[in-house]
């Protein structure tokens, strides 16, 4: 499961809607309350490239082939206690939670936990699965290349760059 920067506004605005406006969170001021479940979201983001890049930094300095990145990827993520892939919903609904608890702008939580970690989870699987059909669609244009390599994730960026312009999220 992936998330793109560019449905981060989406994705809040289902969050926010459906936490407030069901009646599972009272805020204070709505604007700030985006702001701040944005601001988890692009953390999210942020540290997955910092993964990824560490990731290839290390595979460099080790002299090591780019088809051990998902694995060494992992490996830093798990030593990290971030969650990657199918685990990226529960580590965003975790933060979130804190969010919420620590927020000046939440003036009251009326649902517990678990409710809310798993309405959250279920909207982020929502979301980050249409972002699992375009990497699908992207590999599937890739098929000559050897995963891992580092002409494959050139050719990855570039091909996941025309299928988000095709499917206008940009």
């Amino acid at each position: 499961m992936r998330l793109f920067s560019a449905k981060i506004p989406t994705v809040v605005d289902a969050l926010v809607r459906n936490l407030v406006d069901s009646g599972d969170l009272e805020v204070s001021d709505l604007v700030e309350f985006k702001s701040d479940v944005e601001s988890i979201l692009r953390e999210y983001l942020r540290k997955e490239r910092e993964l990824t890049e560490g990731a290839k930094d290390l595979l460099e300095a080790r002299g090591l082939n780019y088809s051990e990145l998902h694995r060494t990827r992992r490996a830093m993520a798990e030593q990290q206690d971030f969650g990657l892939g199918e685990d990226a919903p529960n580590w965003i609904a975790s933060q979130l939670l804190q969010l919420f608890m620590a927020s000046q702008f939440v003036e009251e939580i009326y649902a517990d936990d678990q409710a809310l970690r798993g309405k959250i989870r279920a909207l982020l699987a929502r979301s980050m699965q249409a972002d699992d059909d375009l990497d699908r669609e992207v590999r599937r244009h890739l098929k000559h290349l050897a995963e891992g390599t580092e002409s494959f994730e050139i050719e990855y960026q570039k091909q996941l760059d025309r299928v988000r312009r095709r499917h206008g999220l940009s």
